[in-house]
């Protein structure tokens, strides 16, 4: 794909998120005057409208697209690093490791105590689920090793935060934090917006110094280096970064799979396939996802508002299932 054709993806993909932006600013439950809304905040005037758009709709829209961003990106990069199509930090436990990590922060009130405690308890377990995920897979890992790994990664962090939760002193807390772990951006504000975005923000520059080595990496590893670039260097940079950008993501909004998996591959057949150039337009792509399937569950005739997780599982599951079809009917499990 040329760079103009590149551009004009950015460009149409960027679109689509200011649109699922706006859309997930007006779309909800209870209606509310937008344009009075903005007189008011612009005026500096207290009024429902202005709270309705500055302490709910607003925040979520923002914590969607910046959500969406991270899981979209560093799906790419986790696919390009293992070159492998079903690498998404869902499937590979990772996002477990960052949902872990928070959930003990809870436990041990440092949430409380400490603002960024929970992103940086969030970052730790992911950067560890990361990190034994590369040590025991390597680069070269079959779609049944990633598999076998991130089911035991997700078993195993599963465990850990049954067992935190079934320690709990506190019955309240126990439903909290299961309600938390399936996802969503219900009654988050402008604050996790804060604690969020400068943690996705540095994954995501580490990921995009990664790009070059993604797209060497593709070709091998000896072919890699010949270019020029070093694997080990590539492989820690997205490790890093995928750590910073799922466990902020995870610290304030829980675990919301599949958007990592599917925003990939939406992208990847206009970017002729290369990791390194699917990274931006996965980012495009996971927000646009992460804010329709937020649109969706505020929506449903239910009257009850879906956790956002259940939402983009429901979506994923039968992608997921696709995407191992046709890499069984093609015979190789490893394309890109």
């Amino acid at each position: 794909m040329s760079g103009v054709s590149s551009s004009r993806l950015l460009v149409v993909l960027a679109t689509f998120v200011a649109l699922g932006l706006v859309a997930s600013v007006l779309i909800g439950p209870a209606g509310f005057a937008f344009g009075q809304a903005l007189t008011d905040v612009a005026a500096g005037r207290e009024s429902t409208n202005a709270i309705v758009l500055l302490e709910i709709r607003l925040p979520r829209a923002l914590l969607a697209v910046i959500v969406g961003a991270a899981l979209g990106m560093t799906g790419a990069a986790m696919q390009g690093l293992l070159r492998n199509p079903l690498a998404e930090p869902g499937v590979t436990g990772i996002a477990a490791c960052a949902a872990f990590g928070a959930v003990v922060a809870f436990y041990f009130g440092l949430s409380g105590r400490l603002a960024v405690g929970l992103p940086l308890a969030g970052i730790a377990g992911a950067a560890c689920g990361a990190v034994a995920l590369v040590a025991i897979t390597g680069r070269d890992a079959s779609v049944a090793t990633l598999i076998l790994v991130g089911a035991a990664l997700n078993a195993l962090a599963g465990a850990a935060t049954a067992l935190v939760l079934g320690l709990s002193p506190n019955p309240y807390a126990f439903y909290e934090i299961g309600l938390w772990l399936m996802g969503g951006f219900t009654d988050r504000g402008l604050d996790h917006v804060a604690l969020a975005a400068p943690c996705v923000l540095a994954g995501g520059i580490a990921l995009w110094m990664a790009r070059r080595g993604l797209d060497a990496l593709a070709l091998g590893e000896e072919t890699a280096r010949g270019l020029g670039e070093d694997p080990t260097r590539t492989g820690w940079l997205v490790v890093a970064g995928g750590a910073l950008a799922v466990g902020g993501a995870v610290a304030v909004a829980g675990v919301v799979g599949f958007v990592g998996l599917m925003a990939p591959h939406a992208v990847r057949p206009f970017v002729r396939h290369r990791p390194g150039a699917s990274l931006l337009p996965s980012a495009f792509a996971g927000a646009i996802l992460a804010l329709l399937a937020d649109i969706a569950v505020r929506v449903l005739p239910s009257g009850r508002e879906l956790p956002l997780g259940v939402m983009t599982a429901l979506i994923g599951a039968p992608v997921l299932i696709r995407i191992a079809w046709q890499a069984r009917r093609s015979g190789s499990a490893t394309w890109l």
